[in-house]
């Protein structure tokens, strides 16, 4: 899969974050909320954008926009930067093609293990029974 940066297409957004940041925590907005257009979005074809949508619908908002927040940091800079690497992952991620599954069968070896084992099971619950004097 190529890599895809969709860093020129990323609406940024600041707000004032939690945590870490001393004094300065209730004056700078340090913390990042990045937004991806994906439906306007040049980078990516109409089959990607719709790859996105379907399997990223929990982090798309109303109005079709991929979102991703980073408050970890206690610079702006490096938040934008975490925020960058946060969208192209999830897309990445989202445009991997799953393998398709190889049935296997099982061996003649496994199945007969596993009867075996079904029959020292059930010849140890028989041994546990009451002993009937009339059967005798």
């Amino acid at each position: 899969m190529t890599i895809i940066d969709l860093s020129p297409e990323i609406i940024f957004q600041t707000t004032r974050s939690g945590g870490k940041g001393g004094q300065n925590v209730n004056k700078v907005e340090t913390a990042v909320i990045g937004y991806l257009d994906i439906n306007a979005s040049q980078i990516l074809t109409e089959e990607q954008k719709l790859a996105i949508i379907e399997k990223l619908s929990n982090r798309i908002n109303n109005e079709g926009m991929l979102f991703a927040k980073s408050q970890t940091y206690r610079t702006q800079l490096e938040n934008k930067d975490e925020v960058i690497r946060k969208i192209n992952e999830l897309v990445i991620k989202a445009l991997e093609k799953k393998k398709k599954r190889k049935p296997t069968k099982i061996s003649k070896a496994e199945k007969e293990k596993r009867l075996d084992i079904k029959k020292k099971k059930g010849d140890i619950k028989e041994g546990r029974r009451r002993i009937d004097p009339h059967n005798m």
